[in-house]
């Protein structure tokens, strides 16, 4: 008699995108997204907007994510869903939807760190396609241990992976992160938000050396990108006391150049980790993992140092539920539920990545 089939529903609802997705033995079915474009007018997230959006959202996600998997609910193993670390209002939504939803159909729960779950989309296995862009002849997952840079508006890590249940962040931005850096120099330039494609965008038509910007000093694996966006605000307002359509005329360049600078900080301190730590296999998550500038910096590291590395599809970088329903199948495997009582958090301190300074 055959198994029965392993089927986790996912549900990731961390900031402003509500996710839901079906994997049944560890093969993607389904990943719906709803986004949030009412964010647009405002040069970033509402908490409170994005909070009202995700109870609109919730239901007809999950429906649509069910239907597309050809899965009855009757048929789910358990229900997998970010917890936290996010904003608590978007989180609310999504943990007490799962909690009202296993409690009715009698499944499991299985909590997930958001920044854990960004680390094992590369575990994501779909019938058609590989998850990864490996090179080196590696397969499409990494195999432990593995570094992984996870950079997105609000994290810029450097994860030691040696399982998918033991994580170590042995660096990390000590202010802004790299995402969130790039939007703030999109909004000063008036270019809109979210910067990061728009800035994507521009930088391919640019000279990435038109201009330089500060680059930290800071100890060990950790990154700081406050001294980065003031050098380019105060450069930027020098240049506009001459030029009052400075942006205008040097948009692709300025754009070129942030891009350049922010790659080139992250690669400096993931470079000196691989080679203290000896490891081969590299790995990027994160929303700003989508970047051009990034993924070819991947590729050339991978060409001049040997690495092999593992770069996400697109679909796969932002927050989404197939991260999620994917780190839910790992737990599942070893029956790590969580009870009901257990309550969304917004920081950090409650995950479950072992942070180490």
């Amino acid at each position: 008699m055959k198994d029965k089939p392993i089927i986790i529903l996912g549900i990731e609802s961390s900031c402003d995108d509500t996710s839901a997705a079906v994997i049944r033995d560890g093969y993607l079915l389904s990943n719906v997204t709803a986004s949030q474009a009412v964010h647009e007018a405002y040069g970033g997230v509402v908490p409170e907007l994005a909070s009202r959006a995700h109870q609109q959202n919730i239901v007809p996600v999950v429906d649509q994510a069910l239907k597309r998997a050809g899965v009855a609910k009757d048929e789910l193993s358990a229900i997998a869903f970010t917890r936290g670390p996010g904003l608590m209002g978007s989180l609310l939504v999504g943990v007490s939807f799962a909690k009202g939803f296993a409690a009715s159909l009698g499944i499991p729960m299985i909590e997930v760190n958001h920044l854990q779950g960004h680390v094992l989309a590369h575990f994501i296995k779909e019938k058609e396609t590989p998850s990864s862009l490996p090179l080196k002849g590696e397969g499409g997952q990494p195999p432990f241990p593995f570094l992984c840079l996870l950079v997105s508006g609000g994290n810029s890590q450097i994860v030691l992976v040696k399982a998918y249940n033991d994580m170590q962040i042995i660096g990390q931005t000590i202010d802004d992160a790299a995402g969130e850096a790039i939007d703030k120099c999109s909004k000063v330039m008036g270019l809109g938000y979210p910067g990061g494609p728009i800035i994507d965008r521009l930088a391919r038509q640019g000279n990435p050396d038109a201009y330089h910007f500060a680059k930290p000093a800071i100890e060990g694996y950790n990154y700081s990108f406050s001294g980065l966006k003031t050098s380019f605000l105060y450069n930027l307002r020098d240049w506009l006391k001459d030029d009052p359509d400075f942006i205008e005329h040097h948009k692709e360049d300025l754009a070129a150049s942030l891009e350049k600078t922010i790659v080139d900080i992250l690669m400096n301190k993931l470079r000196r980790a691989a080679k203290d730590l000896k490891i081969k296999h590299v790995a990027v998550a994160g929303g700003v993992s989508a970047n051009t500038g990034l993924r070819e910096a991947f590729k050339d590291h991978a060409r001049r140092y040997g690495w092999a590395i593992y770069i996400p599809k697109f679909s796969y970088t932002t927050d989404n539920a197939a991260m999620i329903a994917i780190t839910g199948a790992f737990k599942y495997a070893d029956k790590d539920f969580c009870p009901m009582e257990a309550p969304a958090y917004s920081r950090m301190d409650n995950g479950q990545l072992k942070i180490e300074n």
